[in-house]
């Protein structure tokens, strides 16, 4: 029997077309995503992240003295609050150890099948890993011939001793 693989894995290899645009926490949209589904997840009584952490979910950034802390471009650091940043963890956690356990599943289930998509995965490859080693190669001798070529500039310098 084949096999087949569960609907949620499925899912995530569609697109939905959603594009959030706001403060992002592991790369997805903390508004319009993650602070609904864990005040979901708290409604269920499944996590029990504070009221003010889910209220506020960004907190200013402050130093070790307590002032506020900013950033190399001038502007305040912002974070996302710990309570919610572990949980984001957490999850992260999770999905990582999901998908390992699918391909591990799908590897057992499927060895032959899994092991010839990885060579043909290998040998697709292979050219252009082969054609980015050479530009770099070639990029890199430019560069190097470059560097040590005197500009006209440096040749009218004088060098006293």
């Amino acid at each position: 029997m084949a096999y087949k693989a569960p609907s949620y894995i499925k899912s995530l290899l569609k697109p939905n077309g959603q594009k959030p645009a706001g403060r992002r926490a592991w790369g997805i949209d903390l508004e319009s995503v993650w602070l609904p589904f864990l005040t979901a997840t708290n409604t269920m009584a499944e996590t029990a992240i504070p009221h003010e952490a889910m209220g506020a979910p960004l907190r200013l950034a402050y130093n070790a003295d307590g002032t506020v802390k900013f950033g190399k471009t001038g502007r305040p650091v912002v974070k996302v609050v710990r309570e919610i940043a572990d949980e984001v963890k957490l999850i992260r956690e999770n999905f990582v150890a999901g998908l390992l356990a699918y391909a591990h599943e799908v590897a057992t289930e499927n060895p032959d099948g899994y092991k010839a998509e990885a060579k043909a995965n290998q040998e697709a490859g292979q050219p252009i890993i082969e054609r980015d080693r050479e530009a770099l190669s070639n990029a890199m001798a430019e560069a190097e011939a470059e560097a040590t070529t005197p500009t006209p500039e440096a040749e009218r310098v004088p060098v006293t001793a």
